[in-house]
This record gives structure tokens, C-alpha cells and sequence, in this order.
């Protein structure tokens, strides 16, 4: 196939052997997408896209330059120079909604131990801070208290205005990975494999000032937490180097579900047919997250599994979705989703129902889907359960995007609202953006429906 030609070898051992990648016919007759504009102006790896407005996003990569593009037209708007190192965060920092003077700002971070606020309006620098220790590895708005975080060796809280309002003690030499916004003005920080939950104390008088303090450690990955992620307001998920999946309750932060079934080399010195099925870490690596109303979509290592929310268990899976680690994945109407991987391949994928019988067995825990780790004879065997058949979904393939020769980094759906017909409906139209080194993709998605359009956008490494 042509994707193995601009894309990456197959790798001709461990899993894809055992579970090789699927392929899909030329026609591709369920694809609707069709490349439409590359567009050119970074010079080194792309890895960040933020969505502005309806019509704007901004890219941000290695090269320490942000872009930002006319979402409709492929058009660069400005070229943002003021970084000397690479990018390693940015967000949108939107007017509140009671301000007059409506602006949009993005913050920046860097290698360099700078931050910078941008105006999107007019491609200006408005403010950079330089009294950080160390780079700032995430940052996270609080639009309900107009004010914005940064995590690094420390978390800091910042206004507006770029005044340090309070921060926390220098107490992380791994440093800050990954920030969420948690109800009741409490955030949650992953550092290393800790998950730590703070709370801020809004300032009610001037006097009086503001405050951050560390509420609770949770201490239950075994390993580097590399995914958190807002669920919804009740609940959010960690995913680790080794493969532990923990859904949290975002109000107690107790722990409403875990899979995981790492190897574990002391348990099986006796049998050297489970010792070769054995992956390596970044095989089972969980490195991103996404999630709709009703399931949790999981890239774990090459494959790609979904997590029913409500049954709290595991009810499709790809093994292999791809012949290198998946990077980033991205929902689409209609059940769809996209995943990205560091071979260049972008797939599309179709989650559909199918009917279990009763009399087969069950696989329990999250990686004995994989084969991982010593296989638990009674946990295997079949399950007694009702008549009824129980409903489970596979994973289908429907569309191969070919056309990147390296890494797709990272995805974003751009979603345009306004009003239609004049019958009281609302238009949507939607797409999705993937980051590159030096090119954007940009296929077209034809109608998926009465009211949506889907325009995706791809790039790689």
C-alpha cells in the first residue's frame, strides 16, 4: 500500500505478529474526506492547536513560533515571533462575557522560561513574564475567576494583567505535567505518578490577597501519570506509563473505577510462552484521552479501546490499530473517531454494536484484552448470566488518510455555530486539525447530516 511507502514499515515483531494492522480497500467507499490545502510555514515540529473563535486557531510547535490561521480559508493571519526556544504550552484566554471591549488573547510558554500573552486581534505581544525557575509545562484558564495558571517546578496564579497573585512552594523537581479545572475553585496537578488536588482561595478583600493550597495527594498510579483529563463536571480520568486507567469522582476525588493488568516479571519466571507475549512500557502506554457523554475513547500503545462509562468496563477494543504508538485521537459525529500515530498514519474508525453470546467467555481487567501478564484461568472461564445476550461494540475501519511521511503530533475539532433556517434550529458546522512540522493538511468531509459538516485538518511530524 501507498501508506507504507510515505508513512512508516511495519514492524515485524511483538504484537504485529499476533494481531497485524488491518487494511482497507482503495476505494474506501464509507471516507469522506479528500485532501484540500497544505499549508507551509513552520520549521519544526508542530504539536499545538488552539481554536480562537469560529474562524481562527493558532499553531505552535518546536520552531517556538505561533501561527495563527483563517480557519475557513487556509489564510496566516500573523506570525508571532518572541519565543527562543520551543513552545511547550498555550491557551486561549478569551474577554469575560460582562466586558465591553471583547478581545482575544492566547498565552504562550516556553523552553526559554518566559510566558507571553498575545492579542489575536492585532498579532501583538502584550506582556511576557521571565521570573520563572524552570519551563512552564502547562497552563490552564479559570474563566469563572478571570484569572490563569502555570505549572511547572511550581504552580503559580496569575490575573490578567500578568500580576503573580500566589503560588506554592518549589516542591516538584519532576515538575507540573498536566492541570485541570475542578469544581468548587479546585485544580488538579499531575506530577510524576502523583495526582495532587488544590484548592485556590479567591481574594474577597484586597488586603486579604489570594491563596493556593495543596488539599490532597492521591497516590494510587504505579507509574508517571502521562493523560488527565475532564470527563465531565462529575468526573475526570488519569492514564499512566504502565497502562492503569483510574476514572476519579471530581467533587471527592475517590476513585469510582481502575483497569489495569500490567506484567509483572516476578509473577512469571515459570512460563517463558507469557514472557515473549510481554510488551514493552510505551507499548502499553496510555497517551491520550477523549470522551463524549457516554464512552471514553483510550490510545494505548499501537491500539485504541473504549471505555463505557456507564457499565464501567472495557466493550471495544483495536489491539493494533496502527504499526507505531498512537499519539492523539479525536471524536466525530456519528460514533466516528480519528486516531493519529507516530508512523504517519491517520485513520478513521466507526464504533458499532454487535451481539456477544451469553456462552462465551468474558475477559476481565483492562490489558487481558491484550494478553498481558499471567492469564487468570477462573476469571476467563464462561460466565453465567441471564438469557439475554449482552451488547457489545467493535471498532470498525472506514477511512485511511494518506498523505503524511512522518509523526501526526496532535488534533483539533473546530466547531462554527449559528443559527439556521429560521425553524428555531441551530447550524453546526465541524471539522478537526492536526499538527504538523512544516505543513497542514486540509481534506474536505462531505455532509454527515442535515445540520453538520465536518472539515478535517491533518498534519504531521
Amino acid at each position: 500500500m501507498l501508506r507504507w511507502l510515505i508513512g512508516g514499515g511495519r514492524e515485524p515483531q511483538g504484537l504485529a505478529e499476533k494481531y497485524p494492522v488491518q487494511s482497507i480497500g482503495e476505494e474506501q467507499t464509507q471516507n469522506p474526506y479528500t485532501e484540500l490545502l497544505v499549508l507551509k510555514a513552520h520549521h519544526d515540529i508542530v504539536r499545538f492547536l488552539v481554536q480562537l473563535d469560529d474562524y481562527r486557531f493558532a499553531s505552535a510547535g518546536d520552531d517556538g513560533i505561533v501561527f495563527l490561521w483563517n480557519a475557513q480559508t487556509g489564510e496566516k493571519i500573523f506570525e508571532l515571533h518572541g519565543h527562543t526556544q520551543k513552545i511547550t504550552a498555550i491557551t486561549a484566554f478569551p474577554s469575560l462575557a460582562s466586558c465591553e471591549e471583547k478581545r482575544q488573547m492566547i498565552l504562550t510558554a516556553s523552553a526559554d522560561r518566559t510566558v507571553i500573552i498575545w492579542d489575536c486581534d492585532t498579532g501583538k505581544q502584550v506582556q511576557k513574564v521571565s521570573c520563572f525557575h524552570s519551563t512552564v509545562k502547562c497552563l490552564t484558564v479559570l474563566q469563572r475567576l478571570d484569572v490563569w495558571l502555570s505549572g511547572g517546578s511550581d504552580l503559580c496564579v496569575w490575573n490578567r494583567e500578568l500580576d503573580l497573585l500566589c503560588k506554592t512552594s518549589h516542591l516538584f523537581d519532576t515538575g507540573i505535567s498536566a492541570l485541570i479545572e475542578l469544581p468548587k475553585n479546585c485544580v488538579a496537578a499531575a506530577v510524576g505518578k502523583e495526582l495532587i488536588i488544590f484548592r485556590l482561595i479567591a481574594s474577597t478583600d484586597e488586603s486579604l490577597g489570594w491563596d493556593v493550597q495543596e488539599v490532597k495527594r492521591l497516590l494510587d498510579h504505579q507509574d508517571n501519570i502521562l493523560s488527565l483529563v475532564n470527563i465531565n463536571d462529575l468526573s475526570f480520568v488519569t492514564g499512566s506509563h504502565v497502562g492503569e486507567l483510574i476514572v476519579w469522582d471530581a467533587l471527592d476525588w475517590t476513585m469510582q473505577a481502575y483497569e489495569c493488568n500490567f506484567w509483572d516479571p516476578s509473577l512469571q519466571l515459570d512460563t517463558q510462552q507469557e514472557i515473549k507475549l510481554c510488551q514493552k512500557p510505551n507499548e502499553i502506554s496510555i497517551h491520550h484521552f477523549t470522551c463524549d457523554e457516554e464512552y471514553l475513547f483510550a490510545a494505548v500503545g499501537r491500539g485504541l479501546y473504549v471505555y463505557n462509562l456507564q457499565m464501567k468496563r472495557m466493550i471495544a477494543c483495536q489491539k493494533t490499530a496502527h504499526d507505531s504508538t498512537v499519539l492523539h485521537i479525536v471524536t466525530l459525529p456519528n460514533r466516528q473517531l480519528i486516531s493519529c500515530s507516530e508512523d504517519g498514519s491517520v485513520r478513521i474508525w466507526e464504533l458499532r454494536e454487535k451481539q456477544q453470546l451469553t456462552s462465551e467467555p468474558v475477559p476481565t481487567g483492562f490489558f487481558n484484552m491484550w494478553g498481558f501478564g499471567r492469564v487468570n484461568k477462573s476469571a476467563n472461564q464462561t460466565i453465567k448470566k441471564p438469557q439475554e445476550n449482552a451488547t457489545v461494540c467493535s471498532l470498525e475501519l472506514i477511512g485511511d488518510l494518506i498523505g503524511h511521511s512522518s509523526s501526526v503530533e496532535v488534533g483539533l475539532l473546530l466547531v462554527r455555530k449559528g443559527k439556521s433556517n429560521g425553524e428555531g434550529e441551530w447550524y453546526c458546522r465541524k471539522g478537526a486539525a492536526l499538527g504538523i512540522q512544516e505543513s497542514f493538511k486540509l481534506p474536505h468531509m462531505c455532509d454527515l447530516g442535515q445540520i453538520t459538516q465536518c472539515r478535517p485538518w491533518f498534519s504531521h511530524q
